[in-house]
C-alpha cells in the first residue's frame, strides 16, 4: 500500500487480522445454525458479515486507540502504534473511524429491520468497552459482550427474530472470549500494572489455568446445547468433539509468563473458529 495510507491500515488493525475472524466466526455460526435444515448457510450473508466484521473491527479499534492514546504510550507493546509515535493525528484518526463505521452501516442497513435495530443496539457495549480496563479487572467480559453480537444478529438476519439457539450461542462467544483475551492479556500484564489498568490476567494470575478449563469447558457445553435445539446431525458431534480438543490445548499448554506463547495461542482461536463452523455447517447441512 502506498506509504501514507500504512499509519491507516496499522490503525485498523489490517497487518493482524486475527481480531476479523474472532468477530466475524460468531456471526458464520450463528448464519450457519439458523440455516433450515438439510441447506448450507447463504454465501452472500456469510460475505457481508466478511465486510461488516473487517470495518467494524477497525473501526473498534481505531476507537479503542484514540481512547487508550496516552495509555499506548507507556506500554512497551503499544507505544510504536499510529496515534501514541504521532504518526496519524487524533482528529484524523476520528474522521477514519467514522468512514469504517458507515461501511458498517451499510452493510448492517442491507439486513432485516429486526437485525438493523439489534445491530444498532451492540454500539452502547463498543463504546462502554475501551473504558472498561480504568475501573473493572474483568475488561475481557465487556469485550465479549461486544465481540460476540454477531451471534445473536447471523440468526436474525435468517429467520427474523431471535431465538434460544442463538442466545446459547452468544453465551457461548462470551465464555469463548474470557478465556482467548485472558490468555491474550498475560502479554501486558507487566506494563498493565506498572501504568494501572486492570486485566483478568492481572487478576487471577495462578488461577488462569483452572479459569481457561472452566469458560472453555462452559464453550463446548453451550454449543453442544445450540446444537440440540436446531436439532444438528451427528457430523457437527464429531467436528464440536475437535473444538473441544483445540481448546483443552489452550488450558493445558498456555505459558503465561511468555509472550510470544500468549499471542501463538490467542492467534490459534482463528481455527477453533473455523472448526465450531463447520461444526455447525455440516450438522445442519447433515440434519
Amino acid at each position: 500500500m502506498p506509504p501514507a495510507l500504512r499509519p491507516y491500515l496499522r490503525l485498523a488493525r489490517a497487518d493482524r487480522p486475527i481480531g476479523v475472524w474472532l468477530l466475524m466466526f460468531p456471526c458464520w455460526w450463528s448464519t450457519a445454525l439458523a440455516a433450515p435444515a438439510g441447506s448450507l448457510p447463504d454465501w452472500r450473508l456469510l460475505l457481508l458479515f466478511f465486510v461488516g466484521s473487517a470495518v467494524m473491527r477497525g473501526a473498534g479499534c481505531t476507537l479503542n486507540d484514540i481512547v487508550d492514546r496516552d495509555i499506548d504510550a507507556q506500554v512497551a507493546r503499544t507505544r510504536g502504534r499510529p496515534l501514541p509515535s504521532g504518526a496519524v493525528s487524533t482528529k484524523a484518526a476520528a474522521v477514519f473511524m467514522g468512514l469504517q463505521a458507515l461501511i458498517g452501516l451499510g452493510v448492517l442497513l442491507s439486513l432485516n429491520t429486526f437485525s438493523v435495530w439489534l445491530g444498532l443496539a451492540s454500539l452502547l457495549p463498543v463504546a462502554v468497552y475501551p473504558f472498561m480496563k480504568r475501573i473493572t479487572y474483568w475488561p475481557q467480559a465487556v469485550l465479549g459482550i461486544a465481540f460476540n453480537w454477531g451471534a445473536l444478529i447471523g440468526w436474525t438476519a435468517v429467520r427474523g427474530d431471535l431465538g434460544w439457539p442463538a442466545i446459547l450461542l452468544y453465551l457461548a462467544g462470551i465464555a469463548w472470549t474470557l478465556g482467548y483475551d485472558t490468555i491474550y492479556a498475560h502479554q501486558d500484564k507487566e506494563d498493565d500494572a506498572v501504568v494501572g489498568v486492570k486485566s483478568t490476567a492481572l487478576k487471577l494470575g495462578e488461577r488462569t489455568r483452572p479459569f481457561l478449563w472452566l469458560v472453555y469447558g462452559l464453550t463446548v457445553a453451550l454449543i453442544g446445547a445450540a446444537g440440540v435445539l436446531t436439532g444438528l446431525a451427528w457430523p457437527f458431534w464429531i467436528v464440536l468433539g475437535l473444538a473441544a480438543l483445540h481448546l483443552g490445548r489452550q488450558a493445558a499448554a498456555s505459558d503465561f509468563d511468555n509472550g510470544a506463547d500468549c499471542l501463538a495461542k490467542f492467534k490459534s482461536n482463528a481455527r477453533l473458529g473455523a472448526i465450531v463452523f463447520v461444526a455447525i455447517a455440516a450438522g445442519q447441512w447433515a440434519a
